[in-house]
This record gives C-alpha cells, structure tokens and sequence, in this order.
C-alpha cells in the first residue's frame, strides 16, 4: 500500500471522519486486520476559522503548504487537504510539492458526472457555498448548480462553526437540514452535494429525498484508491 499524508485539524472532527473512512474502506477491500499507511498532521485550527481577508488566507495557504511539504518529505505518495472551505489555497498547496493533491471537488465533479446528475444544490460553509473555487470545479464537471439561498447560507454556516465543528450534533439542526433538502428538490435538485466535512452528523446520507453525494466519504474513497494503487 503506498503512503498517504492528511493534512487535518480542520475541523479535529472532521478528521477524525477521514481515518475512519479511509481505515474502513482499506479493511473492507483488503483484509479485516489491515489499517491505512498514513501520516497526519493535524493543524491548530484557531487561526484558520472564518477567514475574509487576502492577508488571512495568504497565511493559511502559507500554513498549509508548510504542512503539505512536510508531509511530502515524511514520505507521503499524495495529499489530501481534510477540509472543503481550505480548497480556496489548493493552488498553491499542489504547487509547492511534486506529489499529488487530491482535490475534493473534481472527485465529487467525477462520481455525479458518471452518475449522469445534471442539477445539483451545494450546501457547505458560507465561502464553499458562494465563492467560485468549488463551484467552479463541480461544473467543469457538467453539473449545473442551483444559486445559494443567502438566508440559508447564514444558517448553515453558524450550524457548522458553532456546533458541528465543536462536536455538537442537534435535533434542529437536523430539521434545519431536512426542511432545506425538501427545498432544494422542489427548486430543481436532483442530488445534494455535501461540501463540509462536518455535515454528515446531522444529514442522514442514506435516507433523504435526494441523492446525497458526501465529499468527505468520496475523497477518502479517492484516497484508498490512491492508497491500493487502483
């Protein structure tokens, strides 16, 4: 199996979700004793939340390109950035070291592409939600996007810093979700694309009106497949 480096902290939740899907998906396609070869750096989050800026996100792509040339350098055959909001810098990060960087949104772009979705509504941080850098990169795909509803967007972003990424999963963030899912179905939708790492404790990826397309289970997917050479 080749080695792979996650550059986490961003949420610590968040990765936590990464090693256990990665962890899974390597036992489940391989043998029930296995684990993933894998080297972590889990990053201090405090000065990486909520970032406006130039001068803000000029260092977190400083600090992340830091950690993905170490993580190169530990011996990492390829990166993953454990974060959605942290693919703003992605640019950067890939093009400070000479292995690859697997960028969550083409891997989600792939997976809908091949399931022939169209038309898809992106819920995620407020950044992921209404700047280009991700949209972008899922309608090189051939998905349409729905338009960010900014009541919604406001929401979903406190839901996610104020809760999710403190560990906290609520009842009424559960009912925000689902009410807004409906929504989106009704404005055309015919998937959901999860972009927060965070989003699967409260949005029942199995069981919704929609099709759930989870970045985070779909980049570690990309990652075992890195990881086994497939």
């Amino acid at each position: 199996m080749r080695k792979l480096g996650l550059i986490g902290g961003m949420s610590w939740v968040s990765t936590r979700t990464y090693y256990e899907h990665i962890n899974r998906l390597v036992q489940a396609r391989t043998s029930k004793l296995a684990s993933a070869p894998l080297l972590i750096e889990s990053l201090d989050f405090t000065d990486l939340v909520r970032l406006s800026t130039p001068e803000q996100w000029n260092h977190a792509a400083d600090v992340l390109t830091a950690s993905a040339q170490r993580l190169e350098q530990a011996g990492a055959t390829a990166i993953l950035i454990g974060a959605n909001s942290m693919h703003k810098v992605y640019d950067k990060v890939a093009g400070a070291v000479q292995v690859p960087v697997i960028h969550i949104a083409d891997v989600v772009g792939q997976k809908m592409q091949a399931n022939g979705v169209k038309t898809a509504a992106l819920i995620g941080s407020r950044n992921v939600m209404i700047e280009s850098f991700y949209r972008k990169r899922l309608i090189e795909h051939g998905v349409t996007l729905l338009p960010p509803v900014m009541d919604s967007v406001e929401e979903v972003d406190r839901i996610i810093y104020e809760e999710l990424m403190q560990g906290r999963a609520t009842r009424s963030a559960e009912r925000t979700f689902k009410t807004m899912i409906t929504n989106m179905e009704r404005d055309g939708a015919q998937a959901i694309v999860l972009g927060c790492t965070e989003l699967d404790m409260v949005i029942d990826v199995d069981a919704n009106v929609l099709p759930i397309y989870d970045g985070t289970a779909i980049h570690a997917e990309a990652a075992v497949d890195w990881i086994l050479g497939e």
